[in-house]
C-alpha cells in the first residue's frame, strides 16, 4: 500500500491502513519529522518470502521543506538471540541539498502504442545522497587486441542508497501513480535548491 498526501493527520491514516505495526512506525516517523510541515509522502508495505519464511518490510518517505526523511521497518522471527518475534525501525534524515540524484525508471507495455499520462507498469524510484555507493570495475584495454600491457581498471560509480520498486500488478495503480508524485515533489524540491 502506498500513499502520498500533505498532512501529518493523512501520513499516520496511510501508516494505519498498511496495517504494518502502526504504532511502532507513526511514533519513529513523527519523532524524525517534529514540528515540519509535510510537503509529500509515500508509504509502501512489501511483503517477501525468503525460504520457508514471510517476511514484512515498510518504508515511509516523508519530504519536508528542508528534509528527506526515510524510514525502515523490519519484522524478524524468533531467533538465538531473542526468544520472542521483533521488529526493527529506523530513520534517516537528510536534508534536500544532499540529495544528488532521483531516479525514476519506467516500465511500459506496448511502448509503440503508449499514450501521455498512461500509468506504467513498474516504477523503480532511486535516490542517491551519498550514504551509499556502488563501484563497478572492469579490466582497462586498449584497442589493440594483440596488446598484452596491463592497463589497470576503469569503471564507475553509482549513488545507491535508496531503491523502491512498485508495479500494477504487485501494488496496485494508485501505488504507482502515488510513487510518481512522490517523485516529481522530490525532483522540484531539489530542482529548487538550484534556482
Amino acid at each position: 500500500m502506498a500513499k502520498t498526501s500533505t498532512s501529518t493527520q493523512g501520513l499516520r491514516a496511510a501508516i494505519e491502513r498498511s496495517g504494518y505495526y502502526p504504532a511502532l512506525v507513526a511514533e519513529a516517523v513523527e519523532a524524525a519529522v517534529g514540528g515540519e510541515p509535510i510537503r509529500s509522502y509515500l508509504v509502501h508495505q512489501e511483503t517477501t518470502f525468503d525460504q520457508n519464511e514471510v517476511r514484512r518490510h515498510v518504508t515511509v518517505l516523508v519530504l519536508t521543506g528542508n528534509r528527506f526523511i526515510v524510514s525502515h521497518t523490519d519484522e524478524q522471527a524468533a531467533d538465538s538471540t531473542s526468544p520472542t518475534p521483533y521488529a526493527t525501525t529506523s530513520t534517516e534524515s537528510v536534508k534536500i541539498g544532499r540529495i544528488s540524484s532521483v531516479v525514476v525508471s519506467r516500465v511500459v507495455a506496448n511502448p509503440e502504442q503508449y499514450k501521455p499520462g498512461t500509468l506504467p507498469r513498474e516504477v523503480v524510484l532511486t535516490i542517491g545522497w551519498g550514504a551509499v555507493s556502488r563501484i563497478d570495475l572492469e579490466p582497462a584495454a586498449c584497442g589493440d587486441p594483440n596488446c598484452e600491457a596491463d592497463h589497470g581498471y576503469t569503471g564507475s560509480s553509482t549513488a545507491d542508497d535508496l531503491s523502491l520498486r512498485v508495479s500494477e500488478a504487485g501494488d496496485g495503480p494508485e501505488t504507482v501513480r502515488q510513487a510518481l508524485v512522490f517523485a516529481q515533489s522530490l525532483s522540484e524540491a531539489t530542482a529548487d535548491l538550484t534556482r
